[in-house]
């Protein structure tokens, strides 16, 4: 891929003001709602500068003898940024400021989407950050360092990482105080393709969603990759890796960087696109010691979700972990997240520095510790690894609590090339009835024959109570809903030698 043409350091921003404000006429106890664009850095190739394009929400009473925090906001895939004031009525309210804005190629701004790389996404937060950072109605806690946060979700959750992560990298340090990414990534491949096997079901949406918004050699790689379910080979193969190299958390820290703000993450366990691993990964690994202390996961049911049918699975629909911690949802648990670390605002808020799981049945499971404290042996399992029934292996009998992220240690045999299997804890009376926790498998895909060969399978991070009368399977299935088209016509099997699966088991 061609280069990216960097501007000096010493750019000034354009603003470009569009109209005059929305609420000009409105009452004294209306916010002002703006719209705007600055100028971004140019996509690679060209001179000219991307614009990134904004609506800015002033509280009644903001002024530069009272100035208010502010928080940053951004919209999912394929979508545009929020107008309406309205649906910010609850920090405008509480004296916050929003900015919410198009990501580049979205909405009414303008370039190409690289999902989030530093050089480009992760500077045009850093544009936006040095525009409101010179609004005199917006706290500054030294000279161009405003006091904000940030909230949003999935690719409204990839923004804050790589907004923070990037400025961590240009200059030492994040101007952002706190933030608060939902059902986002730790690492983009890992996400879209675990293994090189493509989540080919939500690939498709989202290349029907936002396609058309891609690099034209990276829409003809993901058309590869959703076609054959497997990473391509070649030249295609090639511009995925280089595009996905940098898109996320999991390359900064790489690099040595750690992000030492607060940071209160919401993930879905049932979330099959971002599931919990991703979420667990930016908790455990982009945060230091310090900042992981003021921080929380909170994990619900809920998310990007798709229903597991092969094979099938389940999940009760909810967030009770919110509700533990005194909020009736996410959105308001995020606000006085935001009241403590920006305003500085006691409300009783505690839990810091722990994962809050919602169970597949709904109940809060509450742990500071998932490393795995249980190990069970399995033996030797046999997949057909593209036609019939999941083989199921009973692991414990319940009443027990599982939560966090098992791992499958096994010699792996296969029969012939591009071999899968996808695995999952099940939980049922018995085999015939275990249905997967939480609607979530992950892929073990071998592209080529091996023999003996030493695997580890990273299974679905889940939260799961046990019922007496119920038991915790292992479900090896030879096809997933999720991974459609992943193995060939052709007989094939995957053979598990001394296998063995380790767990947190909660007591």
């Amino acid at each position: 891929m061609r280069r990216l043409k960097t501007l000096a350091l010493g750019t000034v921003l354009a603003l470009l003001a569009v109209g005059l404000p929305a609420s000009a006429a409105a009452g004294a106890t209306d916010p002002v709602t703006t719209n705007g664009c600055v100028e971004s850095v140019p996509e690679p190739g060209s001179t000219t500068p991307v614009r990134i394009c904004y609506s800015l929400f002033k509280p009644a009473g903001a002024s530069a003898r009272r100035t208010v925090p502010l928080v940053f906001h951004s919209h999912g895939w394929g979508g545009s940024r929020t107008k309406d004031a309205a649906a910010f009525a609850s920090y405008l309210q509480a004296g916050y400021g929003v900015l919410s804005f198009d990501q580049r190629s979205f909405g009414e701004s303008t370039g190409v989407a690289h999902v989030m790389n530093p050089d480009l996404e992760g500077r045009d937060v850093i544009r936006l950050v040095d525009f409101v950072a010179g609004l005199d109605w917006v706290t500054r806690q030294r000279p161009g360092d405003p006091l904000i946060g940030a909230i949003g979700g999935s690719y409204g959750g990839g923004y804050q990482f790589a907004g923070a992560f990037t400025e961590l990298r240009d200059k030492g340090r994040t101007r952002f105080d706190a933030l608060v990414p939902e059902i986002t990534w730790w690492d983009l491949k890992q996400s879209l393709a675990p293994d090189e096997s493509a989540r080919t079901m939500w690939l498709t949406i989202l290349y029907a969603g936002g396609g058309q918004n891609l690099p034209p050699a990276v829409q003809a790689a993901f058309v590869a990759l959703i076609t054959t379910g497997a990473w391509p080979a070649g030249q295609a193969g090639r511009d995925l890796d280089a595009f996905f190299a940098k898109n996320g958390p999991a390359w900064h820290v790489r690099h040595g960087r750690k992000l030492d703000v607060p940071v209160l993450i919401g993930q879905g366990l049932s979330d099959n696109l971002f599931n919990l691993n991703q979420g667990l990964q930016n908790f455990d690994r982009a945060l230091t010691p310090r900042a992981r202390a003021r921080s929380m996961l909170v994990g619900y049911n809920g998310g990007h979700t798709l229903p597991s049918v092969v094979p099938p699975g389940y999940a009760t629909p909810g967030d009770p972990c919110s509700i533990a911690l005194g909020s009736p949802n996410f959105g308001a648990l995020a606000q006085r997240f935001l009241d403590l670390n920006l305003k500085h605002r006691r409300s009783g808020l505690t839990g810091f520095g722990r994962y809050h799981l919602a169970t597949a049945d709904g109940r809060c499971a509450t742990e500071r510790d998932l490393t795995p404290n249980r190990r069970y042996t399995v033996g030797s399992v046999t997949s057909s690894a593209n036609a019939g029934l999941p083989v199921t292996v009973e692991l414990a009998k319940g009443p027990i609590t599982v939560t966090g992220v098992p791992r499958l240690d096994a010699k792996v045999t296969t029969l012939r090339p591009d071999a899968a299997a996808y695995f999952a804890l099940s939980v049922g009376t018995s085999p015939l009835d275990a249905k997967i926790v939480q609607n979530n498998t992950m892929p073990l895909r071998e592209p080529r024959v091996v023999r003996n060969v030493r695997r580890t399978v990273e299974l679905p991070g889940i939260a799961v109570d046990v019922p007496a009368g119920k038991s915790l399977y292992l479900s090896v299935a030879p096809a997933a809903d999720m991974f459609a088209g992943q193995n060939g016509l052709l007989p094939n099997a995957v053979k598990l030698d001394r296998a063995a699966l380790s767990l947190h088991r909660s007591y």
